[in-house]
């Protein structure tokens, strides 16, 4: 998939792939901005990590959870700590905090906790982040 043919699609094909009206709205405005150079890939790689996320996060639709996994995954980063995350909370709940609630986890004293036991993982906080997944889906995912 490339930004030209995300513009191409119209959007109720867009919205054919299962994304809401205005979801499909931010994949377009996305791909614009990869498409007329405003996101320069080359550029962007060699940014740290905070500037590649105000980069991506100026862009309507983009927030920094979705900033972080493009960091993850795109830019094959390996010390992102996406604090936002679900699915890294439950793991840390559980295997860290005797299953406290997670909604506990998003806010001052808990997401302060999560930050400061990612420390300990650092530099490869995008690897201890993957595995915490795993331990809650321990099938095997093809990516």
């Amino acid at each position: 998939m490339t930004p030209r043919a995300v513009l191409d699609r119209r959007l109720p094909a867009l919205r054919a792939c299962g994304m809401s009206e205005r979801k499909a709205e931010y994949l377009r405005d996305l791909a614009r901005n990869f498409s007329d150079g405003r996101i320069d890939m080359v550029h962007l790689a060699g940014q740290p990590d905070d500037v590649v996320i105000d980069c991506l996060t100026d862009i309507r639709g983009i927030g920094r959870w979705t900033a972080e996994m493009f960091l993850i995954f795109n830019l094959l980063r390996p010390d992102v700590l996406p604090l936002d995350d679900l699915g890294l909370l439950k793991a840390i709940s559980r295997h860290y905090f005797g299953g406290e609630s997670t909604s506990g986890l998003l806010r001052g004293a808990g997401r302060e906790k999560v930050a400061q036991l990612g420390t300990r993982w650092a530099p490869y906080r995008s690897v201890a982040t993957w595995y915490l997944w795993r331990s809650l889906d321990p099938v095997p995912v093809e990516y």
